[in-house]
């Protein structure tokens, strides 16, 4: 390696450290809890009843009469079996189209409409959605996903365990077309199995909006502004004690597909969120309130990191490329992100080694894209 100076030791330490978090970050993690998932015992203690009273509270805004008929008949056909359940649709502000299409359905699927005089964003909506539920639990979805039949009678089955506190079902997406959307589904089915071994060590952090659901009683009012309910609230409820459960067998399909274009806006938005979360809760990051602080480093936190260590590593890969060793990591960072480049530039490139880089290099400048529109405060008002 040649002789070094105080620079060049700073720089391998720098370059050292910031390939060992991306590795743990996206490898290492999942791997660990691959591995502590398999230490727990199957099996769960029952230790009270089914809850079988369940309010369904959805938001909705500017959206068509036929999308809430067919969800409503989605959810109203679905295998109950003695399950009571009754539906809250708040509209996000006033709409003629919502209220014309919530009176011609509402002898054949019955449901209660509450209407905002403006639009103040989803996580108001809830907030009073919930407050007007009567269920034991709280069902949460959104308009344009449908659910297999049984999926709501396999999340009800684990609140017979009271330490049970949410539930989150599998969200399926759309096939995409391009190979970066490929790659963003790869990354999905990891995230989704990650969550899956998370909830059978402890809790998973997050659910999926798409489809989960919580006991009435723990929920807490959010702030108006937040911008992914679907993990404020469910880490809201495992501060408290309980357990945040996964069922991949609850499924609810979207038929929106996971392509860049259309990606871009919601990881945009999820990350944001992630942000925002990060700096209004920060007694989550201490283990003597939030038992799973290290899962939501792990998990969460480091992946806000990862752009930052990304330009890390390849700074100071570039700075020690006049030391032999290092010439070669370079080249294979060159390498990388040439075939990212290449996925990014011709999306008809389908082949693993394209797709994966590509989909890689899209989440991650999402995620600085995300930084950017939480410090501009594009989501103010949770209108986003």
């Amino acid at each position: 390696m040649g002789t070094t100076g105080p620079f060049e030791f700073i720089m391998v330490l720098s370059l050292a450290l910031s390939v060992t978090l991306i590795g743990f970050t996206f490898v290492g993690y999942p791997a660990l809890m691959y591995l502590l998932a398999r230490i727990r015992p199957d099996g769960e203690a029952v230790q009270s009843a089914v809850l079988r009273s369940i309010t369904c509270v959805i938001s909705v805004f500017d959206t068509p009469g036929s999308s809430i008929e067919g969800r409503l008949k989605n959810l109203f056909e679905s295998d109950l079996k003695g399950i009571d359940l009754d539906v809250i649709l708040v509209s996000d502000g006033e709409s003629a189209e919502i209220r014309r299409a919530s009176k011609a359905i509402a002898k054949k699927w019955p449901h209660q409409l509450l209407v905002k005089p403006e639009r103040t964003g989803k996580a108001e909506s809830l907030n009073l959605g919930i407050a007007k539920a009567k269920g034991d639990l709280i069902l949460l979805t959104d308009i344009r996903q449908s659910f297999e039949p049984d999926a709501i009678q396999k999340m009800t089955h684990h609140f017979q365990n009271d330490r049970v506190g949410a539930v989150s079902g599998l969200l399926e997406i759309a096939d995409a077309r391009s190979g970066t959307g490929q790659g963003v589904g790869a990354y999905w089915r990891l995230e989704r199995a990650l969550r899956g071994w998370e909830a059978r060590w402890d809790s998973c952090v997050g659910c999926t909006g798409a489809i989960y659901m919580i006991r009435r009683e723990l929920f807490q009012e959010i702030p108006s502004d937040t911008l992914v309910d679907d993990v404020v609230i469910p880490m809201l409820i495992a501060a408290k004690g309980y357990q945040v459960h996964y069922e991949p067998t609850a499924i609810a399909h979207d038929s929106q597909p996971l392509e860049p274009e259309i990606e871009e806006r919601r990881k945009q938005r999820t990350l944001a969120g992630n942000y925002q979360f990060l700096f209004r809760y920060p007694q989550w990051l201490l283990p003597w309130q939030n038992r799973l602080w290290w899962q939501l480093i792990a998990h969460k936190y480091l992946r806000l990191a990862a752009p930052f260590l990304l330009m890390t590593a390849f700074v100071t890969n570039l700075l020690l490329c006049h030391i032999e060793p290092f010439r070669w990591t370079m080249g294979t960072q060159c390498a990388f992100y040439l075939l990212a480049w290449t996925g990014i530039c011709f999306p008809s490139i389908r082949n693993k080694w394209v797709a994966i880089p590509s989909a890689f290099v899209f989440l991650n400048l999402t995620s600085l894209l995300g930084l950017q529109a939480y410090l501009t405060r594009q989501y103010q008002g949770g209108r986003w």
